[in-house]
């Protein structure tokens, strides 16, 4: 179930569905790189203010899931902006990785769904980073799961699919002692519950 911080910001009310700890695994297939499978965690967060703080790290899974090396990592701030209160909400989203790559992202919220479509807008590189012209991205929550797919252009390579994910959300121990202060008497023998 999903809830709304009392402390949230108004305008991100469209984009609770993101809040919290997700990790999960997915795969990366670009040319020029190995197709590896990778495991990730993301986290949003907010302070009140008008955005949600992002930042993920993947790593490199062997064939056991175990981690062997660092893949990607991203920050950034994520905003909603209603367009003067008109038509289709709006995303804004500021990326910084570790590559050397600055993103200015844009996007859509999904008409009814938790859903969000993104482009990049803008791209800065450092020297050091590797060629990179441009992305898309696609964010949903699915059965409770946050899904996502990217896809990236080089100026040797057109815009193609490179890396996917799903990822579950991860509870705190305190979440867990909330969840069972707010109970309330449950049946002994469980199955009753379910009826």
């Amino acid at each position: 179930m999903i809830q709304i911080p009392s402390d949230l910001h108004p305008d991100l009310v469209p984009l609770v569905w993101l809040l919290g700890t997700w990790e999960g695994a997915g795969v990366t297939d670009f040319p020029g790189s190995a197709k590896a499978n990778f495991g990730q965690e993301v986290t949003f967060t907010h302070d009140g203010r008008d955005f949600l703080e992002y930042h993920s790290h993947t790593w490199v899974l062997d064939a056991e899931g175990k981690k062997t090396e660092p893949l990607e990592s991203e920050s950034g701030f994520w905003r909603v902006s209603a367009e003067g209160g008109k038509g289709p909400r709006k995303v804004e989203v500021v990326m910084v990785r570790q590559d050397g790559v600055v993103e200015v992202w844009y996007g859509e919220l999904a008409d009814q769904k938790p859903q969000i479509d993104l482009a990049t807008d803008a791209v800065a590189r450092t020297a050091a980073s590797g060629p990179y012209s441009g992305g898309k991205r696609l964010y949903g929550y699915v059965k409770s799961d946050l899904m996502w797919v990217g896809e990236k252009q080089t100026p040797e390579v057109p815009l193609r699919p490179y890396m996917s994910a799903q990822l579950k959300k991860v509870v705190s121990p305190e979440e867990v002692a909330e969840m069972a202060r707010n109970l309330g008497d449950l049946p002994d023998d469980g199955i009753a519950f379910f009826k």
